[in-house]
């Protein structure tokens, strides 16, 4: 029999005002780190355009970047969070930091044997990524990942400190750090590049030096709002303290717990393995025009879909525990229709706007005509999929927090034969754009299922309105499309290339009126944004 349907009552309100709260300064932080992130791109394509490289550094910089997110804000973040949330909730404070110790214990001596493997195994990466690089390319990549592996053990530590602080419901500090590395890599683009250039060092070296700044960066910020806290951990690095931290059942169920999910997050990364090697092998240059577009993609991805799951996946996990099955639901329902309302029409801006979008931003310095063009087709390839990759983030945590991580690994695994399928058919056709529409519409088959899981096990119960919601955003985003193809035909965007500021304004002026259509729109067609956050 169905659950009944929550009724909003005065505290329902309460925590969803609380949720808005959280997910709003996570998103604040995160433009901030889009915004220096775009910064860090647009420089470093200016200062060394796209070449072999260029190619080198973004596959050397895959690397433990891949790895960050197949076990620190993978794996391991879906393991310890939910466990370390209900050990909060069930067994209380000093309980949970002996926790945060044993795992601190374990993990800083699981990354010392990592880096070193790492270090030494450089090249069998980088051949495994991407055989293709020419000559001089795979030596770069392989001298670069063995300055950048190290990055795996701070972002690590980084994901650790993340767990505990967002537990703690401190979402701030997290949510900033990726600005410090942003920063760190400016720096190197500005400052170190043309250094190592007049000292006679390849001037993309300086990049992996402002990656390893940045990762010491991150982890002090952390570590310091840890003890501000009074939550930093106290790493014992001996046999004895490993075995000791090993003997914790919570300890052992995160172990247990990571398995799964190490199998779902690296479906994940081996399909971006598969396709990294693929474009690796098309034109020079392929590989940097599917990193500028995903930086572009990132945006909507991170501002609304990984803001909303770093602020769900604890909170999730306490309603868990606490057994409030309608709390559960209600939380899922409401990131859902905020992906819905904010995805939709960023799909259909990427989709129809992207030229503008990429010839404004990146279309300076060493960045040719050729190159805006090959980065607006993958941009618009991972547009087509925009509403799939931002709802995966508010889907999985559903998931994670019930400690089921075995069922998403599975979806993950027959998404990846689908997507890898797909690519069968469009790279042939598009090339490396056919990668960025593969990867879209494996999206949206992955966020479909992991939504009909959710209905079919009664975890998530729709509240009403699902359909008329649907069509109103529907309607305003046709809108919004006509108006921005409207824009991108009317000014030539490439030819705009020695009139920075005009283009610039130009885009301001076209992005603030689709925004205007859009919500005036929806609003025409009856959605009330406070009632539904209210909802």
């Amino acid at each position: 029999m169905a659950r009944p349907r929550p009724r909003v009552t005065a505290r329902g309100y309460t925590w969803f005002v609380s949720l808005i709260k959280s997910a709003s300064i996570v998103s604040l932080f995160t433009l901030a780190s889009r915004v220096t992130g775009l910064v860090r791109d647009l420089l470093m394509a200016s200062t060394f355009g796209v070449s072999a490289m260029t190619d080198a550094f973004w596959v050397a910089f895959r690397i433990p970047n891949m790895l960050r997110r197949m076990f620190a804000e993978g794996a391991f973040s879906q393991a310890f969070v939910p466990v370390l949330a209900a050990s909060k909730e069930k067994d209380g404070e000093e309980a949970t930091r002996a926790l945060v110790n044993a795992v601190a214990t374990l993990l800083t001596m699981a990354l010392l044997v990592t880096c070193v493997v790492g270090i030494v195994g450089a090249p069998i990466l980088v051949y495994l990524l991407a055989s293709g690089l020419k000559p001089e390319g795979f030596e770069a990549a392989v001298l670069m990942t063995r300055w950048m592996f190290p990055y795996i053990a701070c972002m690590s530590l980084v994901a650790l400190g993340a767990g505990v602080l967002n537990t703690w419901k401190n979402f701030a500090i997290p949510a900033a750090t990726p600005v410090l590395l942003n920063l760190a890599m400016i720096t190197a683009a500005w400052l170190g590049a043309p250094w190592f250039e007049r000292v006679g060092i390849e001037p993309i070296y300086a990049m992996a030096a402002g990656v390893m700044l940045g990762g010491v960066l991150q982890v002090g910020a952390i570590l310091m709002a840890l003890w501000r806290m009074g939550l930093a951990p106290r790493i014992r690095l001996s046999w004895t303290a490993a075995r000791a931290s090993w003997s914790q059942p919570a300890t052992k169920r995160i172990v247990q717990l990571m398995g799964p999910a190490l199998l779902g997050v690296s479906v994940a990364q081996f399909s971006l393995i598969i396709n990294t090697q693929i474009a690796s092998h098309l034109a020079v240059g392929s590989v940097s025009w599917l990193n500028s577009a995903s930086l572009l993609m990132e945006f909507p991805t991170a501002m609304l879909g990984v803001a909303l799951g770093v602020v769900l996946m604890p909170q999730l996990a306490a309603a868990k525990a606490a057994n409030d099955a309608d709390k559960f639901s209600a939380m899922i329902d409401w990131g859902l229709r905020l992906v819905v309302l904010l995805s939709v029409p960023s799909a259909v801006a990427l989709i129809t706007f992207a030229q503008p979008l990429v010839a404004t931003l990146f279309h300076n310095g060493a960045y040719e005509d050729i190159d805006v063009v090959q980065t607006t087709t993958a941009l618009m390839g991972y547009g087509a999929g925009l509403l799939g990759l931002v709802a995966i983030k508010v889907l999985t945590p559903g998931y994670f927090a019930s400690q089921n991580i075995r069922t998403p690994a599975l979806i993950g695994i027959a998404v990846l034969v689908i997507t890898q399928g797909l690519n069968l058919v469009f790279v042939p056709m598009l090339a490396h754009a056919g990668l960025a529409l593969s990867i879209g519409l494996g999206a949206m088959v992955n966020a479909l299922w992991l939504l009909v899981g959710l209905i079919r096990a009664g975890t998530y119960v729709p509240l009403p309105g699902w359909g008329r919601f649907a069509l109103q955003v529907l309607a305003a985003s046709a809108l919004l499309a006509i108006f921005l193809m409207w824009a991108n035909g009317s000014v030539p965007w490439l030819a705009l290339k020695a009139e920075k500021l005009k283009r610039i304004g130009l885009l301001a002026l076209f992005i603030s009126g689709g925004v205007a259509i859009y919500f005036a729109a929806v609003w025409a067609a009856g959605v009330k944004v406070r009632q539904l956050l209210r909802r």
